[in-house]
């Protein structure tokens, strides 16, 4: 689908008293969490995030805030303006268990409406929806009248309101709105993940990952890549870590292994990998199976490949 995901992590987080975007979910970062479920489904992920936020290294397009507290609405138009499609599923970094299925049968919907809005327990669910590009000039309305709510973006547009008969399809018990909001709540979230996990219902991230899912009638199999990535050097010293294993869903490049790199070890940001992310930095030299030195971050990687990182003062 012509259509890319949008990650809101620009809140003040002021009940949780923490960043919420660096708690700490299924032995990640809650933005990398939920970069890597929207990743298995959209080729371009878009992070929007207020300015001198601190981010981890993620395999997305970081855009920042250009004026501070204009909540929802500016955070979607941000993330609007620099997504590529025609529209554009947006959700918050802190609703951990996104629905796949869900998130399917809402982008599917699109293509009739200018925006399709879950309707649960009475009240809209503006960021778990779907929004066409073709908004965005009346969201830019929005912020310059001071008018900071969804619901009035919804009233002048092709609304499509998805009710819970409907969602319950997919998600019975409604998880995809289960946002943390203080720290009882993320507790809360972690157990239940946990539980989850347990129950088969929910791979771990670490669990070996064959895993297929029935989006509205098609059989989609999402095979992870396992790889190995072997440090030497200064990145050896700064993480004090030889080997990392990385379960990364396909298609993997070497971009998502550095940006799985950087996340995983926040301290090898800037120095190691570069702050985007995206690539190495000068001094460093990336190699495949002991084989042959690669340079373009856009090369593919296949599941049981060793990946060496070296820096010039590693000895070759």
């Amino acid at each position: 689908m012509d259509a890319s995901a949008i990650i809101l992590t620009g809140g003040k987080s002021s009940r949780m008293g923490r960043p919420k975007a660096l708690l700490l979910f299924d032995g990640e970062p809650l933005v990398v969490h939920t970069v890597r479920a929207l990743r298995s489904f959209f080729a371009h992920v878009v992070v929007v995030a207020a300015e001198g936020q601190e981010l981890p290294a993620v395999p997305a397009t970081i855009v920042r805030d250009e004026f501070p507290f204009q909540g929802p609405v500016g955070g979607i138009y941000y993330g609007l303006r620099e997504a590529s499609g025609q529209s554009a599923f947006v959700t918050s970094c802190d609703a951990p268990f996104l629905n796949l299925q869900l998130v399917a049968f809402l982008t599917e919907q699109i293509s009739r409406y200018d925006v399709v809005v879950p309707y649960w327990q009475d009240r809209f669910q503006p960021l778990h929806a779907v929004y066409r590009q073709s908004v965005a000039p009346l969201l830019k309305d929005q912020l310059a009248q001071g008018e900071l709510r969804p619901v009035t973006l919804f009233q002048r547009v092709r609304t499509l309101k998805i009710y819970e008969d409907e969602i319950r399809r997919f998600d019975p018990e409604g998880l995809s709105f289960l946002n943390m909001n203080t720290p009882e709540d993320y507790e809360t979230a972690l157990v239940r993940w946990g539980k989850e996990a347990d129950n088969g219902n929910r791979p771990r991230r670490r669990d070996a990952g064959h895993e297929v899912t029935e989006l509205k009638g098609r059989h989609v199999e999402n095979v992870s890549v396992q790889c190995v990535v072997e440090l030497f050097g200064v990145a050896r010293l700064l993480t004090k870590t030889r080997e990392v294993a990385l379960e990364l869903p396909q298609p993997t490049h070497l971009s998502d292994v550095y940006g799985a790199l950087g996340a995983r070890y926040p301290v090898l940001v800037g120095r190691v990998v570069a702050p985007d992310g995206r690539s190495l930095t000068r001094g460093y030299a990336c190699n495949i199976n002991g084989l042959d030195f690669v340079r373009d971050a856009n090369a593919g990687v296949h599941a049981g490949d060793r990946i060496f990182i070296i820096s010039a003062d590693a000895g070759g």
